[in-house]
């Protein structure tokens, strides 16, 4: 097999330049069409020498870069940008929900951060169970049983803590400010409104997001959030404790109790919440080291997975787009996944066997199921350890979340997926900020199908299982790739997909994002709809798949070192935006 991997130098002599598209500088500079912004990154290659800021959103971007030219660190950068996009992009993510966070530090190394929200002590098993009925999974998640308690800021705190260089505060003022003069209401923003009209049905919701006709804000239309403003600087002042404690507190406990389908939130679950820090996991991979989130996340270790599978296949030698690609990429989705619904969960309450699910020996067993031309269908999971057993849980896990990359001149990287679950989280509004439904991560029903209790299924105080895939590749101890994306359980895909990109078929970071998307999650093989790969749907069901064609709204974002410097992918498909020094 080939690979097409070169060796990732940057110099230490590089010299300080901006090194953007000149139109890229100008919309940088001014107040940004989001849109417009988008499609101009994308006609380049991004390529700085210094300093680089990924984000799904160009204010978001301006605001961590802002950070770095004040002296700031990557994290700092992260933190300052992180606060933005919760106001921007308030139906991803949010200091009302949680993430994964890793940060890379010459001095210390890798290290990562778990700020899973986690399930209120007063829980039960049959927490989704609604006059004696599972509930439908849109009553789940739109309601006040969704509800874990938020652990974002906590993590962000400790990352803070560990690899910060301005002052807590300062890095609040770019989101405080965008909060009162207000940002303009983004083609994208507005069309995520008009798809959920759950909004009208909550007071806050619909009196922030909609008119007084109840129509959306018109694109355009400056958006002012007062309340996140005078949130953010009770945070500013008194650090995440303020969330955690208090009048804030009461307020989020109040609303969760208050929903139609009341939630169990208390204010102990909040004031007991600790973020955590976590052994990065990581895998050795040809002269490489892929490294990620360790559980209750399955998004690092199913994308090491499906590349440890696929490197024993012939993928590399196929063209990007074609039926062969497509074929192997997808056997190794369906294989990866069919172990990650039976074993993944939060590992403070169940044995998760990680290392077993990534020996070399188990992956060249797994990929020796992959027949060339034909499909397998359903995969079924593996047996990692000799006495292992698995009950199946294929709860689904919805596409609304975001992810950044950072990395500044001193060698200090961040790779950050944060998310409040679906689109709007649990449209539960409290002074100006969106409360997660993360809690609909779990099985809804404990059991499966043949009565096994699902590894994943709802105790008190556990983290959910999350797809949220933040990873670096390294090599010889440093950073080549820092990557993420947020899409759901489709994270996994994204993530692998442009990794495989990057290291078998010697595609830049942005050729990479911009591939268009196909893969399995262990049902049909899907294509993203309105892209070339949809015409190699009848060669595939020729082969035993069942083709589903559907939109893949990815957000997939890196940044890449290589001997010119440092390379953006930013992903197509959303208003992002790179900028660097």
């Amino acid at each position: 097999m080939r690979l097409h991997w070169k060796p990732a130098l940057l110099s230490a002599a590089l010299t300080l330049a901006l090194v953007l598209p000149a139109h890229a500088r100008e919309a940088a500079s001014q107040h940004l069409n989001p849109e417009t912004a988008s499609r101009a990154v994308q006609r380049d290659k991004l390529v700085t020498q210094k300093s680089m800021v990924v984000t799904a959103n160009p204010l978001a971007t301006q605001a961590g870069l802002r950070i770095l030219d004040q002296g700031g660190s990557a994290v700092d950068a992260a933190i300052a940008a992180q606060l933005v996009l919760g106001l921007v992009e308030p139906q991803s993510s949010g200091i009302g929900g949680g993430g994964f966070l890793l940060m890379f530090q010459p001095k210390t190394g890798l290290m990562s951060y778990d700020g899973r929200e986690t399930v209120p002590a007063a829980s039960s098993l049959d927490r989704f169970e609604l006059d004696g009925q599972t509930m439908s999974f849109k009553q789940a998640v739109n309601s006040g049983r969704s509800v874990g308690v938020p652990g974002l800021l906590r993590a962000l705190e400790l990352m803070h803590k560990d690899g910060g260089v301005l002052p807590w505060a300062n890095l609040f003022d770019p989101a405080i400010e965008l909060a009162e003069v207000g940002f303009e209401v983004s083609p994208r923003l507005n069309t995520l409104i008009a798809d959920n009209p759950e909004l009208a049905d909550k007071a806050a919701t619909r009196a922030y997001f909609l008119d007084e006709q109840g129509r959306p804000w018109p694109v355009g239309h400056r958006l002012q959030n007062k309340e996140y403003a005078q949130v953010l600087r009770l945070l500013a002042r008194q650090g995440a404790q303020a969330f955690y404690q208090g009048e804030l507190a009461q307020d989020m406990v109040a609303a969760v109790a208050a929903d139609p389908i009341a939630g169990d939130l208390a204010e102990s679950d909040l004031k007991q919440y600790r973020a955590l820090r976590r052994e990065p996991l990581c895998m050795d991979w040809q002269q490489l080291a892929l490294c990620g989130m360790a559980p209750p996340s399955s998004g690092a270790i199913s994308v090491m997975q499906m590349l440890g599978i696929l490197q024993h296949t012939p993928i590399a030698d196929a063209e990007p787009q074609s039926v062969e690609a497509i074929h192997y990429f997808s056997e190794a989705g369906r294989l990866a996944f069919a172990d990650r619904d039976a074993w993944v969960a939060d590992p403070a309450f169940v044995s998760v066997p990680q290392q077993a699910l990534l020996a070399p020996a188990y992956l060249k067993s797994r990929a020796a199921l992959i027949q060339p031309d034909r499909s397998m269908g359903h995969a079924q999971p593996g047996k990692p350890l000799a006495d292992s057993q698995a009950a199946s849980d294929n709860t689904p896990e919805l596409p609304s979340t975001t992810h950044l990359s950072v990395a500044d001149a001193q060698g200090q990287v961040v790779s950050m997926t944060t998310s409040i679950e679906s689109a709007f989280g649990s449209k539960i509004m409290v002074r100006g900020f969106l409360l997660n439904n993360q809690l609909t991560d779990f099985a809804l029903s404990p059991e499966d199908e043949m009565g096994r209790l699902s590894v994943n299924r709802v105790e008190p105080g556990k983290r959910p299982r999350s797809s949220m895939a933040p990873m670096m590749v390294l090599q010889q101890g440093r950073p080549v790739i820092a990557l993420g994306s947020p899409g759901g359980s489709a994270i996994i895909p994204y993530v692998a997909q442009a990794l495989t990109g990057m290291l078998m078929w010697d595609l830049d970071a942005q050729q990479a994002v911009s591939l268009p998307h196909y893969g399995s999650r262990n049902w049909a093989t899907e294509l993203e709809a309105g892209t070339a790969v949809t015409t190699q749907a009848q060669a595939l069901r020729a082969m035993g798949h069942e083709v589903r064609e559907q939109p893949f709204p990815s957000g997939t974002h890196v940044i890449r070192w290589t001997q010119e410097g440092l390379e953006a992918g930013v992903d197509p498909r959303r208003e992002g935006l790179a900028l660097g020094q």
